[in-house]
């Protein structure tokens, strides 16, 4: 009998950084303030020493800041627009649905393909890495064809960020990559005969295995009535508006009650739906821009470890 356990943790690197920091762009004032001040005293370089009174000035300055928008903005996630995709990237969207990673990962809500209005989007993760979203801006470049923007947006080609694995025990495996996508996928029971480049030293009865890997990164949005919340692809979604995009092809799935929402938004989307589809001005994509609500802050650069361990009994049952 087999006992797996998988885990998700970063790494945090040595305290001497020198050029492995990032710069980590913060949307200050919106939930929560303790966990802004435990982000700043746990990852931001230097942050323990920094003045909790003076962060909570700063978070609060901002949030002030968002009332006013609450009455400047009021109802503005609900004018983000929304288009049909154009016909002629239909067969790039059905290389995309075609994907086991669409075929996975979009299998249960009512999904289709379109183009959003992107500083309208709204935002549950309030923070993004500036270099990641540099690089991507100008990776894109700022006037991408149809075809290009879309690709950028539905990536189909494989991560080529580093991986390592590594045996860390008799029963403990490792596995060690920089990008923040790395993630457990599943557990899986293999037949003998999907097994390939492998001399076993007796008859295989079945093997067990986890699966690790990188998520579909497929740039989609959660539609509910007429509010569209980013919920994969936050550097992307960044870096396009950085270059003046304003309207973007993506993947939509659409909820109608919470228990739908459940299945596909992440927990901070889950607890409190109403501040996202419901509030008078939540946040926005736009908010990353603005210099009166963003932050930005130093951080070391983290890895992100998948541990897998596991347990063999072997014993005598009756029957």
């Amino acid at each position: 009998m087999g006992n797996l356990v998988q885990q998700q943790k970063p790494i945090l690197p040595s305290a001497n950084f020198g050029e492995t920091g990032l710069e980590e762009i913060w949307l200050l004032g919106q939930p929560s303030l303790s966990g802004y001040l435990d982000y700043v005293r746990k990852i931001v370089i230097g942050g323990a020493a920094l003045s909790r009174a003076k962060l909570a000035d700063e978070w609060r300055l901002a949030n002030d800041y968002y009332y006013e928008l609450e009455s400047r903005e009021a109802g503005i996630a609900d004018q983000a627009a929304c288009a049909d995709l154009d016909p002629a990237l239909q067969p790039l969207a059905d290389e995309v649905m075609a994907d086991a990673r669409f075929v996975h990962t979009f299998d249960t809500l009512p999904t289709r393909f379109g183009v959003v209005e992107l500083e309208k989007l709204v935002v549950y993760q309030l923070h993004v890495t500036r270099q990641y979203v540099d690089g991507l801006t100008a990776k894109i470049g700022s006037d991408p064809d149809p075809e290009a923007l879309f690709r950028f947006c539905m990536p189909l080609d494989a991560p080529t960020v580093p991986l390592k694995i590594q045996r860390v025990g008799s029963r403990r495996y490792d596995f060690i990559s920089a990008s923040s996508d790395l993630r457990y996928h599943e557990s899986v029971f293999l037949r003998p005969d999907q097994l390939r480049d492998y001399t076993s030293f007796g008859p295989i009865a079945g093997v067990f295995g986890v699966v690790v890997g990188f998520g579909s990164n497929f740039l989609n949005v959660i539609q509910a009535d007429n509010r569209f919340l980013l919920n994969n692809g936050y550097h992307r979604a960044c870096a396009l508006y950085a270059a003046g995009v304003r309207h973007v092809p993506c993947i939509i799935k659409t909820v109608t009650r919470k228990d739908e929402l459940d299945l596909t938004a992440c927990q901070d989307v889950r607890d409190d739906p109403a501040f996202y589809f419901k509030g008078r001005r939540p946040p926005l994509l736009k908010d990353f821009f603005d210099p009166r609500i963003r932050k930005v802050l130093p951080v070391p650069k983290l890895s992100r470890l998948i541990e897998v361990t596991f347990d063999v009994r072997d014993c005598e049952i009756a029957g």
